[in-house]
């Protein structure tokens, strides 16, 4: 039996490259809400095209979710149903959407998480390294924090996992093989679930030097393995 859309906010998670990776749920959910709040319109709109979705869009990314957070509840409120995704990937899993779920618990409006892509998990699930525990990190901070992330990193243990981008991830590589103390196994994965998909795997002493032979595109998963051996 199909779900009933009932006034409510639908987490909705989308591909992370590869189109067909939409539940058959989720492309309901995005046909029957209101209203789909989205980071980037121009990006979500493509999706919907692709699966001849006509539900309306709002924008809702890290510069505006504080003004559209009390907007999207009143929507709801009146008996709407809401939609949140992010460009790729589940959202609030390092992207916007943490201020607008808190609002909702708070005042009592439920809030329906569909289950779907997520790139870390693809990324470490195919690794190979320790999964039955593991330290999910986000994105590698850019300036401000950077050197006490790095410090705290190398202080851990177990599988960490983290995003960078393909502009900062040279840069990355190169500071952390000055500050460890030893070296360890790691995996950067790039271009997940696309048709150039990629698991590159080394020390990290010794992996920066392949990186300068390829072209850098698409965020990188990166997994370090630092588990006792």
């Amino acid at each position: 039996m199909a779900e009933e859309v009932k006034p409510a906010l639908y987490i909705v998670p989308t591909p992370i490259g590869n189109m067909d990776d939409m539940t058959f749920r989720a492309i309901r959910i995005l046909k029957s809400v209101n209203v789909i709040a989205c980071e980037d319109t121009r990006v979500t709109g493509k999706l919907l095209f692709y699966y001849k979705i006509n539900t309306p869009m709002i924008s809702y990314h890290e510069h505006n979710e504080s003004q559209k957070t009390d907007f999207l509840v009143s929507e709801i409120y009146s008996g709407k149903s809401v939609a949140l995704v992010s460009d790729a990937g589940t959202p609030l899993i390092s992207d916007p959407g943490f201020p607008l779920v808190r609002k909702c618990r708070e005042e009592g409006i439920d809030v329906i998480a569909l289950p779907g892509a997520s790139a870390f998990v693809t990324a470490i699930s195919a690794s190979g390294f320790p999964s039955h525990q593991f330290k999910f990190l986000g994105f590698v901070p850019n300036t401000k924090g950077r050197k006490k992330f790095m410090e705290a990193l190398l202080q851990d243990s177990g599988t960490l996992v983290m995003y960078e981008s393909p502009n900062r991830v040279k840069r990355f590589l190169k500071d952390l093989n000055k500050m460890k103390e030893e070296d360890f196994n790691i995996c950067l994965a790039r271009e997940l679930t696309k048709k150039f998909e990629e698991y590159i795997f080394d020390t990290i002493e010794n992996i920066q030097p392949r990186l300068n032979e390829l072209t850098l595109k698409g965020e990188f998963v990166i997994i370090i393995d630092m588990n006792k051996k």
